[in-house]
Order: C-alpha cells, then sequence, then structure tokens
C-alpha cells in the first residue's frame, strides 16, 4: 500500500504545483515597482495595480474586523456555554454547515438588497466587507469551535480544582491553547475573502480608481484578475501579475499567523 499513497500524495501535490509554477511563469515578468505603485491605464491593460492593492486591503480589513469578534464570541458559546448534544446546539451547527456551503453569489444578492440598497451604503467598500463577513463567517465559526473543544481535558480539570472563573480560563488557558487553531480559521477565511469576486461584483463594485473612503466603490485583485482575463482583451499578462500579487499576499497572511500564533499565543500542550 505503501506505493499507492506515495501516489496519491504525487498526485495530489502536482495539480496545485502546476497551477502556481503557471502564475509564476506568466506572472513574474509583469511584476515590478512600477506595477504595485501605479494606477491601472487603459481599462488595465497597461499601469499598475496600487488602487486595486488599497481597495483590498480595506475591505479585508472590514470583514476580518467583523468576523474575528462575531465568530469568536460564537465559537466560544458553542464550545463553553452550550451542552454540544443539546437540540440547540445541533440547530446551530446545522445552520452554520449550510451557510458554509452556501454558493457565494447568494451572499452578494443578500448584501447587495440589505447593505446597498436597505441600509444605503451604496457599490462601497463596506458593502463588500460586510458581505463578505457575512459568508465567511460560518467557516470561521465552525473551525474555532474545534479548535476551542480540542483543548487537552487536564486543562479544564486543573482549572475546576483550581476554582477559576470560567470568564478567567477561557482568557488566560483556551484562547492561548487554542492560538494556533484560530489562526488556521483566520488564514482560511482570510483565503476565500481574498479570493471571492461573485460576492464584490455586487456589493463593492468594478471601479479600480483610488477609494477616497470606505463609502466609496473599489475593485479587489481577484475581480480585477476576472475583469482583465474575460472582459477587456489583451489583458492576460496583467492578470498573470495580478494573481501571482494574490498568491504572495495570501502567503505573507500565512505566514505572519502562524508567526503570530507561535509566537503570542501558544503553549507547550504537553500533558501535565
Amino acid at each position: 500500500m505503501r506505493p499507492l499513497f506515495w501516489l496519491t500524495a504525487l498526485l495530489g501535490a502536482v495539480v496545485p504545483l502546476l497551477m502556481l509554477w503557471d502564475i509564476i511563469a506568466n506572472g513574474l515578468p509583469g511584476l515590478s515597482i512600477e506595477f504595485l505603485s501605479q494606477p491601472p491605464t487603459d481599462t488595465g491593460r497597461s499601469g499598475g495595480i496600487l488602487p486595486i492593492l488599497f481597495a483590498t486591503v480595506w475591505i479585508l480589513a472590514i470583514c476580518l474586523s467583523v468576523t474575528l469578534p462575531l465568530g469568536l464570541g460564537c465559537a466560544i458559546y458553542l464550545s463553553e456555554y452550550i451542552d454540544s448534544h443539546s437540540s440547540a446546539a445541533r440547530w446551530i451547527g446545522l445552520s452554520l454547515d449550510i451557510l458554509a456551503s452556501t454558493p457565494s453569489i447568494i451572499f452578494g444578492l443578500f448584501g447587495y438588497a440589505l447593505f446597498a440598497i436597505y441600509l444605503n451604503f451604496g457599490f462601497s467598500l463596506l458593502s463588500g466587507g460586510l458581505s463578505l463577513a457575512c459568508m465567511v463567517l460560518p467557516l470561521f465559526i465552525r473551525t474555532t469551535e474545534h479548535a476551542l473543544r480540542a483543548c487537552p481535558i487536564h486543562y479544564r480539570q486543573a482549572a475546576s480544582a483550581l476554582n477559576i472563573r470560567q470568564s478567567g480560563f477561557i482568557l488566560r488557558i483556551l484562547l492561548p491553547i487554542s492560538g494556533t487553531g484560530i489562526a488556521v480559521a483566520l488564514i482560511l477565511s482570510s483565503g476565500r475573502a481574498l479570493a471571492e469576486t461573485a460576492v464584490l461584483i455586487f456589493t463593492a463594485g468594478y471601479v479600480s480608481r483610488q477609494p477616497d473612503s470606505v463609502f466609496d466603490s473599489g475593485r479587489t485583485l481577484s475581480v480585477h484578475i476576472y475583469d482583465l482575463s474575460m472582459n477587456v482583451p489583451g489583458g492576460q499578462q496583467n492578470a498573470a501579475a495580478s494573481a501571482l500579487v494574490l498568491v504572495l499576499l495570501i502567503m505573507l497572511i500565512n505566514s505572519t499567523a502562524r508567526l503570530l500564533a507561535r509566537r503570542y499565543i501558544s503553549y507547550d500542550q504537553t500533558p501535565l
């Protein structure tokens, strides 16, 4: 069975490696300081992606600023304040699983109806970030919940024996121990948000100019890549370079989150 397992692993690694090689081979020649520091011109065929980078960072910041407190609070409630075998926990878990598997265009239509029209935010970075937060919240909550439930039982027993209040146990023991798992949830949520296109087309819009505030429309890297590839003849070179920047940005977020988790909020989980 060992050769079969090795073959399966290699086949699983070939496709992403080929995709990465294609992105690097086509995008690296167009990547430069000017490309990162100039606005797009000629509908994106030339120029750079500075306004697109700015809009991407703003939308991701809005998304995570909503996702982190709400998602972490909900995950703590599910893991610490409610019986996992109760009907309420089962229904909440089922609802989160259904929402996590809902097509992204549904969240785009929901965000357009709620944030862009009903709340009158229009096509803006704020509408896009809030819609992305609605989309990634179920994924973040479920991943964080599993990380919190993985806390070793002897830590809970020791806290109970020492009569530590539950709030103190959560803040001083549970969250630091689960830091790596929470970082993974953050990475998965950030990756899905950065790669999303359908939601942002309905909420943030297509505008490629520099946004002046969160109430202005903006174009993210994923939307920019889609537009150059599908709607702009001759835009494949800049689309490949933009895709390479997106991959590098995801890798940077991944590395930073893991580094911070290991350095500041991870405890040694050696059994007592």
